[in-house]
């Protein structure tokens, strides 16, 4: 009697991370038969699809992996997902609509590749605010039908538009147009929160077969590690090699992050704004890499460094890692793409914050609460929170240790206790720490950047009121005398830009003029630095000032209250 495809899936999903010398062999069988038999539900669909994509991370050899590249290649034509494609939306497989409220950069991205498959999801739209915008992006003429016109919304840009558009091509190409600064896009363009919906079709963004070729396959041969790693020696073992890339490479990798992204319906700020001349990929070894991607000056944050990884297993994407560094500490949010949660995280966490060191350096980790679950249901569900904290991270926060020690004694009387999802809410409420060395405060977590800026602006507003593009002009003029700069000819565009950005903050440091001039001289390289080609090179002058750090404290501890 032959035994069902459901039965046979289970058997598959049962051995999927077993590595046993027999178990290679099985995975070939199953996956051989599932490929021609039909599934009878969504869900089998979607599980044969994850456990190929498993495989394609995770080959027990090339046969395996061979197998399971091949399959998903052509998983779009089976006609199980044609019949449940719509019960799989956003799920990124192949052949698949995926939904998304994106970013103005990635919507504007999408639309220049995939603009016949992009529309609007008119769906729980806030169409009164859509309505409102169009007066800013249609010529004066047309506001004749905006003001009077008794029709909706839709059927409007059904008129706009013309025929070979679709309504998200035409809006994302009138917003592009009509409003000349690009952070005005990207405001106006969030605000209106509109969700699109990306229709399947040549080349649109998938997860399916996703993999960077020229990433070579080590196969599994061993159990998944699944042990956990002593951080404080985890993190003091460099990777095997940190790679640049050419600017070419570095677009190709960039896409493959973003696509990564939008197939699970999400998107990352470093990804909307990436650099293609600062694209590294870090090797860690046994097929793990990371590709690191920093942001174009202009879309830098003042002070701290961000940077985004693509997590890479064997080539396929797994997850992302995103870095925030300064003074001398890096937070770290971390995230394991669904389909391969469970296996080899904390292991590959680990070396997540050895490459965050080798790049950034720094003596301490921090990971912020949205992360560990705070006011993030599916963190708390994770249980992100008590993950952190078996790997050596800890609160400071005395109300958090409080609760946590009323946590740790009723686990004490009671093994089988289990936090509750509030009280997970409330443990994660502030910032978890891992030092290696001795304990600090002036830390990524501890340090109030706001405060920082509030003093900036109650400089600025003592000197020069309201005229704040003189401000800029005048401290320019004077930081260049303070530290003595005559010009800035020879400098790229992005430290033009981060020199004018960084003027107003110089001139409000305490005892800036005190300074010795190695110091003040210091100071004029990190504040090019930080628009120069590669924003870590940023970090490691910074955190080498120690004068500057000293300052910008204070200047933080003598802020107004807002």
């Amino acid at each position: 009697m032959r035994t069902n495809a459901a039965t046979l899936l289970t058997q598959l999903v049962r051995i999927k991370d077993d590595y046993s010398p027999s178990a290679g062999d099985r995975k070939l069988e199953l996956i051989h038969i599932l490929d021609r038999r039909r599934l009878p539900t969504a869900k089998a669909v979607y599980e044969f699809h994850e456990v190929l994509s498993f495989l394609h991370a995770y080959p027990d050899n090339a046969r395996v992996h061979a197998r399971a590249e091949a399959t998903l290649k052509r998983f779009a034509r089976r006609s199980d997902l044609r019949r449940f494609a719509a019960k799989l939306t956003d799920t990124g497989i192949e052949g698949t609509p995926t939904g998304y409220s994106f970013y103005w950069s990635t919507a504007r991205w999408l639309e220049k590749r995939w603009g016949g498959n992009l529309s609007i999801s008119w769906n729980g739209l806030n169409e009164e605010k859509l309505w409102g915008v169009l007066y800013a992006l249609l010529p004066f003429t047309e506001t004749l039908a905006l003001d009077d016109a008794e029709i909706d919304v839709r059927g409007l840009l059904e008129i706009l538009k013309r025929p070979d558009e679709t309504d998200a091509g035409f809006l994302i190409r009138r917003v592009a147009k009509s409003l000349g600064r690009e952070d005005t896009r990207e405001i106006v363009f969030e605000d209106m929160d509109i969700t699109f919906r990306i229709a399947p079709g040549p080349g649109t963004p998938t997860r399916t077969a996703a993999r960077y070729r020229p990433s070579p396959v080590r196969f599994q041969t061993r159990p998944l590690d699944r042990s956990r790693p002593d951080l404080t020696q985890a993190v003091r073992v460099p990777p095997v090699a940190v790679r640049a890339v050419t600017p070419r490479e570095g677009r190709r990798l960039i896409d493959m992050a973003r696509t990564a992204m939008v197939a699970r319906s999400r998107d990352l700020y470093v990804f909307e704004h990436p650099d293609e001349n600062d694209v590294r990929m870090v090797d860690c070894g046994d097929g793990l890499q990371f590709v690191a991607i920093g942001l174009v000056p202009e879309h830098r944050l003042m002070l701290d460094t961000i940077y985004g990884f693509l997590t890479l297993k064997n080539g396929v994407p797994i997850g992302y890692v995103l870095t925030r560094s300064y003074f001398g500490s890096c937070e770290v949010a971390y995230n394991v793409f669904e389909t391969f949660r469970g296996g080899e995280s904390a292991y590959i966490y680990g070396r997540a914050l050895a490459m965050a060191r080798h790049l950034f350096g720094g003596d301490v980790f921090t990971v912020d609460p949205y992360q560990m679950g705070h006011e993030n249901t599916e963190g708390l569900k994770s249980g992100a929170w008590w993950f952190y904290y078996k790997l050596g991270f800890r609160p400071l926060d005395p109300d958090v240790k409080r609760l946590l020690r009323a946590e740790l004694a009723e686990m004490r009387r009671n093994p089988a206790h289990r936090s509750s999802l509030s009280t997970l809410n409330e443990l994660s409420s502030r910032n978890m720490f891992l030092f290696l060395g001795k304990q600090r405060e002036d830390v990524a977590g501890l340090i109030p950047m706001s405060d920082i800026g509030l003093a900036v602006s109650h400089y600025l507003a003592r000197r020069f009121g309201s005229d704040r593009e003189r401000a800029v002009r005048v401290c320019e003029r004077e930081v260049g005398q303070l530290l003595g700069v005559k010009s800035l000819r020879g400098l790229s565009a992005g430290e033009r830009l981060a020199w004018r950005r960084w003027c107003p903050l110089i001139m409000a440091l305490p005892g800036v003029a005190t300074w010795p001039l190695h110091e003040r001289r210091a100071l004029a390289l990190i504040a090019r630095a930080k628009g120069g080609r590669r924003e870590s090179d940023y970090v490691s002058r910074f955190d080498a000032h120690r004068k500057l750090r000293r300052a910008l404290f204070k200047l933080a501890a003598n802020a107004p209250s807002a």
